[in-house]
């Protein structure tokens, strides 16, 4: 399970820097979307999961914090994730502002006919 997590972390990563790279500001922010999935993921996978521990307190136990998730990077996925999509909406805001003024949607704002 651990190699499926890591590989998919990888093919994540490696796909949004390959995207970042690409002259078109679409695929810059599929690219950047893609790398925050990825760390996103990395983050996640820190706070380690338990297997067969019990999800909360049993009553009139104590409770001993070994065996239980964190939630730090629960909350910081959370977090990140809010941010990402604000992050999205304005990268399509500018996209299509720098589109309107050059006509085109190339990185470096050649327009059409450059």
């Amino acid at each position: 399970m651990e190699f499926i997590l890591a590989l998919s972390i990888g093919v994540l990563g490696g796909s949004g820097v390959w995207l970042v790279m690409r002259p078109r500001t679409f695929q810059v922010i599929i690219g950047l979307s893609l790398l925050s999935y990825a760390v996103n993921l990395f983050i996640f996978s820190m706070g380690r999961f338990p297997i067969g521990a019990p999800p909360v307190l049993e009553p009139g136990t104590a409770g001993d914090p070994a065996h239980f998730a964190d939630p730090v990077p629960q909350a910081l996925v959370l977090t990140a994730i809010v941010i990402g999509f604000a992050t999205t909406a304005l990268f399509l805001v500018v996209m299509l502002a720098s589109r309107g003024l050059t006509g085109g949607d190339h990185v470096d704002g050649r327009g059409r006919d450059e």
